[in-house]
């Protein structure tokens, strides 16, 4: 009886838990639709979708992918992505990255082999042309944030947010950043507002609460990996000291957990 007893307890104990505490592990979870959703074919707002999710409507989940999504599976066998917003989904049980499933998790070791692999990756497309809101189906044109979530995506099997300010939340969210680019790492995150020229007197000397309207990747050494217009040649390197590229950074940080 006393075995029963505990069993019940630790079980709950369980069914309670948050999903952050099981973070890493493929544990089964069930969800259940409060606010009608997009069933997406990949874990990107700018995928197809196979159609809404209803309010009511209960799923499998097999993993969380990143902070933004979930890979789950509905009453008819199709495996797909919704979002990890409260506002539309409740967990019961819990789950982490599955690792096996063939998507990208969210998450990969901060470290500085694979922070090596992600500038590899992007240096791979230097001179790829730019295009505002670019495809993020393939690699013949990027604007910034579709570059750096490619070279994130091939250099450390993660898959970040399509936009630059989601991946300035994002970074954010993991916790480590700075307002200071010279105390940034190679393969960090640099975010920036809007151009206003070159002179350093046309930006605000508080960048708290500034738009992001770029992203590029730091290399080190005071430069930047980035694509932002088709007159500058696509994917390419700049300085960033004295230049306008300082006067507009807002942040930085890892998006490497």
């Amino acid at each position: 009886m006393k075995k029963k007893l505990v069993v019940t307890i630790v079980t709950a104990a369980i069914s309670l838990s948050t999903l952050g505490s099981f973070a890493g592990q493929a544990l089964a979870a069930t969800g259940t639709i409060v606010g009608s959703v997009n069933f997406r074919s990949q874990p990107d707002a700018n995928a197809s979708s196979y159609g809404y999710l209803k309010k009511g409507e209960r799923v499998d989940i097999v993993s969380k992918v990143n902070n933004w999504w979930y890979k789950v599976k509905d009453d008819q066998g199709r495996t797909g992505y919704v979002s990890t917003s409260s506002n539309y989904i409740k967990v019961s049980g819990s789950t982490g990255s599955s690792g096996s499933s063939g998507s990208s998790g969210s998450s990969a070791k901060d470290s500085s082999s694979v922070r090596s692999k992600v500038i590899a990756a992007g240096k791979k497309y230097l001179g790829t042309p730019y295009e505002y809101a670019s495809d993020r189906s393939n690699t013949r044109t990027f604007d910034c944030s579709d570059f750096v979530r490619q070279a994130f995506k091939v250099g450390a099997g993660i898959t970040l947010p399509s936009d630059s300010r989601s991946q300035g939340s994002y970074v954010k969210s993991i916790g480590k950043t700075s307002t200071n680019w010279k105390n940034l790492k190679a393969g960090d995150l640099m975010f920036f507002m809007e151009y206003r020229g070159g002179s350093a007197s046309a930006y605000p000397s508080n960048t708290s609460g500034q738009r992001i309207t770029h992203v590029g990747i730091y290399l080190g050494d005071g430069k930047i990996l980035h694509t932002y217009s088709k007159e500058s040649g696509g994917v390419r390197i700049d300085t960033i000291s004295g230049k306008h590229w300082e006067h507009r950074f807002i942040f930085g940080g890892s998006a490497l957990k």
